[in-house]
C-alpha cells in the first residue's frame, strides 16, 4: 500500500480505477480503509484527505486499485459499512457528472450492478 498523494501522475491515467469514498468516521484511518478495500483487489494507494491546518479527517478520502475491474467491484456496494460507519462510493472521476448527466440512470431506476455498468461504459468512451 502506498501512503503518498499521486500529484506526479505516478499510477498514470486513473479515471477508472480511483474511487471517492465519502462519509467516513473522522477516526478512521487510512489502514481501515484498505483493509475494506482489498477484498475487490490490488490496491496501489488508500489516502484519507485530512485538513492541512489541523490534520484532523475531512471525513473522505481515495482508494486507487491497480485495475478497472477491481474499482468496478467497489463501487457495485455503494454503501459500505467501514469503521463501524455507513460510508459512500462511487468513480472518483465521475464528480458532479454522476446527478447531471441525462443519459447516465440513477441507482433507484436499477440494480446497483446494471447503473455502474452503464458508468464504467460511458468512461470508456
Amino acid at each position: 500500500m502506498t501512503t503518498s498523494n499521486n500529484v506526479n501522475g505516478c499510477f498514470g491515467d486513473t479515471k477508472l480505477t480511483k474511487v471517492f469514498v465519502g462519509g467516513l468516521a473522522w477516526d478512521t484511518h487510512k489502514e481501515a480503509m484498505y483493509d475494506h478495500f482489498i477484498k475487490y483487489g490490488d490496491i496501489l494507494e488508500a489516502v484519507i484527505i485530512s485538513d492541512k491546518l489541523t490534520r484532523r479527517s475531512k471525513g473522505y478520502g481515495f482508494v486507487t486499485f491497480k485495475d478497472a475491474e477491481a474499482a468496478k467491484r467497489a463501487c457495485e456496494e455503494s454503501t459500505p459499512i467501514i469503521n463501524g460507519r455507513r460510508a459512500n462510493c462511487n468513480l472518483a472521476s465521475l464528480g458532479g457528472r454522476l446527478r447531471k448527466s441525462p443519459t447516465i440512470a440513477s441507482p433507484q431506476q436499477g440494480s446497483s450492478k446494471a447503473f455502474f455498468s452503464k458508468v464504467y461504459n460511458f468512461l470508456l468512451f
